[in-house]
């Protein structure tokens, strides 16, 4: 029988499976529900018990759904006026950061990307080198006072401008492209401008996306910085607030109110509802984002981590 013969022969006989096969599946399928278990149950557990009444949940005991329906525990967290306003803050350095640092790391990127770039071996190992080395957190402190960005809105965007990590992502995922494709562009008479917004940005995407989601994680959650850098109430963001709430039940600040509250019958909180509360607060925001760029991240992690 001729090769023409046998590709004009439809494959469709299915090889029959052996016991061994359907052992390594059903092993796979129950090892994969495990870890979805272990994964995703705690999480569902911190939501069971946020969800309800405090004084019921210390008798423990609640493990898939609430037994006492209260929401006193958000309703402490979100009353308040300055964590209303710690939200705005947290989402308007989150909205502005994360575009601006994803266009400069990648503006970054892009020369380091050039084999052709004057001195390109010296500067790429002089980004590298501020991963491993830096002046130390008195340094910096002063750094930013001279410049004027203390108690300053500019102090949670201005320095995390721009990550050498994410900036190496970009730049393998730029130096995987076709060199050709550049070169094209250049005799049709773009510049490195058009090559970089035309080009460069559309098809890198999924690195973009990628990092944009690093970046947004590192804003939305940061606390920290506000801590060392502001002294202004209006500039705490939600991260800064919800560990002043914490702090506030974990030390007792509000024992008083607690009682009070058991006396008149209405609705009390624990440090540890608390604290689960805070918990969804702060995560469920990413978690709804996660999965519009979900096949970006998984495409753009691949692929930009081909090269070192």
């Amino acid at each position: 029988m001729t090769a023409i013969a046998k590709k004009a022969i439809p494959s469709r006989i299915k090889e029959k499976r052996t016991a061994g096969d359907w052992v390594l599946d059903i092993f796979k399928v129950v090892f994969l529900a495990l870890v979805a278990i272990v994964t995703v149950y705690p999480f569902w557990n911190i939501f069971v018990i946020s969800i309800n009444d405090a004084t019921d949940a210390v008798r423990g005991g609640i493990y898939f759904w609430p037994r006492v329906f209260s929401l006193a525990s958000y309703q402490e967290i979100l009353g308040r006026a300055t964590f209303q306003h710690a939200i705005l803050v947290s989402l308007a350095r989150t909205l502005i950061g994360t575009p601006l640092a994803v266009l400069c790391t990648a503006m970054l990127a892009y020369p380091l990307a050039r084999k052709d770039l004057v001195g390109h071996r010296f500067w790429s190992l002089l980004f590298v080198f501020t991963m491993y080395f830096g002046g130390g957190q008195v340094p910096y402190y002063m750094v930013l006072k001279n410049l004027g960005m203390l108690d300053n809105f500019w102090v949670f965007i201005l320095p995390n401008i721009m990550s050498v990590y994410n900036m190496i992502l970009i730049r393998s995922y730029i130096e995987s492209m076709p060199s050709s494709l550049f070169e094209a562009v250049r005799i049709d008479g773009g510049n490195d401008l058009v090559i970089f917004f035309r080009i460069i940005m559309p098809l890198a995407k999924p690195i973009l996306m990628t990092v944009a989601l690093f970046v947004a994680i590192t804003q939305w959650n940061s606390w920290f910085d506000a801590y060392l850098y502001t002294s202004s109430q209006d500039l705490k963001p939600m991260q800064s607030i919800l560990v002043e709430i914490l702090n506030q039940y974990q030390t007792g600040a509000s024992t008083s109110q607690q009682m009070a509250a058991g006396k008149t019958g209405a609705a009390t909180v624990t440090p540890d509802s608390i604290r689960m509360a805070a918990t969804m607060v702060a995560t469920l925001p990413i978690i709804m984002v996660y999965p519009f760029i979900q096949k970006y991240f998984v495409k753009g992690i691949m692929l930009g981590a081909v090269k070192g």
